[in-house]
């Protein structure tokens, strides 16, 4: 019998390339064929930094293959309001020629039609495309499973008067959508912090168009795992958990920059337990000011640090006044090998904007946070890391309300919070705990990656369990 062939659709930015990608590695471990749709931009952006000094690429077994997003040369991929409004005008009649030239590609070569198609969630506007062409449908969350919970509850939220019918708070303070849930604070909800905030209603309304499109998914596919937040799983259980979604040995994961692979080597000439990894993922953006007083504080800290600054987030001459002022202790690369780096033994601690790819891989590899959100998710997954899972702390709260100004946070309160943060024997106790559970997970993780063959398709019903 010939392989199972699944097409995999993930949103178009590196929190949800990197996680999807990596689970079409499990699936090609498994005999599946995956052929990995990309826009167009992030598609060059991918093989450009994949590419070796010799001329290849490393692929590890998946197709890659894109299609247009839909917006002109120049426009800012970044905008997530105008983004959305680019998936309905564009991207589906796309997709849809992609997959007649992916099957009829696949079925010259020998090999089979597309069967399946595992889309990110928030993609659903793919699952009509998929199966009006005859491909079964499951939906990819790389977030948590509160969050998947939250972005469903909508309609209870704007019925019981937490927010109105714009997804805007009717009140200041927490609620829980179960008693065993963490407590969620109005001001964060995900799409109110989701850039300009005059853009938020075209993504509210993003989110109920994908969320009226997941009863078209055979299966809810999340990275996560019950152990980490039982209390959501509670009012999903149906989902299908495969997190987390993090590698045993390094795999190319679409990384949208080239990797400093030198990162290696400086950090196996560092003391064990002794290195501060600074990263705030792919769209975080700070001022100068700001990243003036974090040079200082990883300074003032006399620990040695490894700090990402991407390409896009400072000049040239903004990098060049940082590494002035990290000094010999201090490293700052564009990108990086992440997961490398927090598996290595001279990493003493994560200072994260708390994306949930990068917070599994912290957990699974033991280390304490510094919480620094920036926006959408990561504000739940900050609660997560501090009040539920207790493996870090806050480095300072975020403005009351999405649109405020953001104040700059001063060298000597991020070098405290390092202070403490690595002083802090309860909360390493604690992450060692995680660790261990976090590698259990993954390991039985790889027994779920089969989800897309025929012969395994769990349903999933769209009535939430009442679990009040």
């Amino acid at each position: 019998m010939a392989a199972p062939h699944v097409l995999a659709l993930p949103f178009p930015a590196q929190g949800h390339v990197i996680p999807l990608m990596e689970l079409s590695h499990r699936l090609v471990q498994h005999g599946v064929k995956v052929a990995f749709v990309n826009t167009e931009l992030n598609h060059a952006l991918i093989l450009g930094a994949l590419v070796s000094k010799d001329g290849s690429s490393r692929l590890g077994g998946v197709d890659m293959v894109s299609i247009p997003d839909g917006l002109g040369d120049g426009e800012d991929r970044k905008n997530l309001a105008r983004l959305a409004e680019a998936f309905s005008e564009v991207m589906p009649g796309e997709l849809e020629k992609l997959m007649g030239r992916v099957s009829d590609s696949s079925v010259s070569a020998g090999g089979e039609e597309l069967t399946w198609m595992i889309a990110d969630a928030s993609m659903a506007w793919a699952f009509p495309v998929a199966r009006r062409l005859g491909l079964r449908v499951a939906a990819f969350n790389p977030s948590s499973v509160a969050m998947f919970a939250m972005r469903m509850s909508i309609p209870e939220l704007i019925r019981d008067g937490v927010v109105d019918e714009k997804g805007l708070p009717k009140r200041r303070g927490t609620f829980r959508l179960a008693p065993a849930m963490l407590p969620l604070d109005t001001t964060e909800l995900s799409w109110n912090r989701a850039g300009d905030p005059k853009g938020q209603p075209v993504i509210l309304d993003l989110i109920l168009r994908n969320n009226a499109a997941t009863h078209l998914a055979e299966a809810v596919v999340i990275s996560s795992v019950q152990e980490l937040e039982p209390g959501a799983f509670a009012l999903f259980p149906e989902v299908l958990t495969v997190g987390p979604l993090v590698s045993a040995e390094y795999k190319p994961a679409g990384s949208f920059w080239a990797e400093d692979d030198s990162c290696a080597a400086w950090l196996d000439a560092q003391p064990a337990g002794s290195v501060v990894y600074v990263a705030f993922g792919s769209f975080a953006i700070f001022d100068r000011a700001q990243l003036v007083e974090l040079a200082e504080a990883l300074a003032l800290t006399s620990r040695p640090f490894l700090w990402v600054v991407r390409p896009d987030s400072a000049s040239e001459q903004w990098l060049e006044d940082l590494r002035c002022r990290a000094g010999p202790r201090g490293r700052i690369v564009s990108w990086c090998p992440q997961q490398l780096v927090l598996a290595h033994a001279s990493t003493a601690c994560f200072l994260s904007h708390c994306g949930w790819n990068s917070t599994m891989e912290g957990l699974v590899n033991g280390l304490t946070f510094l919480c620094w959100p920036y926006f959408t998710d990561q504000f739940l997954n900050r609660s997560y890391i501090c009040d539920v899972w207790q493996t870090g702390l806050q480095v300072a709260p975020p403005p009351a309300n999405a649109g405020e100004a953001v104040r700059t946070v001063e060298r000597e309160v991020i070098r405290g919070k390092i202070e403490d943060l690595l002083g802090d024997e309860e909360i390493k106790v604690t992450t060692v705990r995680w660790m261990a559970l976090g590698r259990q997970m993954g390991g039985r993780m790889l027994q779920r990656v089969t989800c897309c063959t025929p012969d395994s398709s769990p349903s999933y019903r769209t009535a939430r369990r009442n679990a009040l």
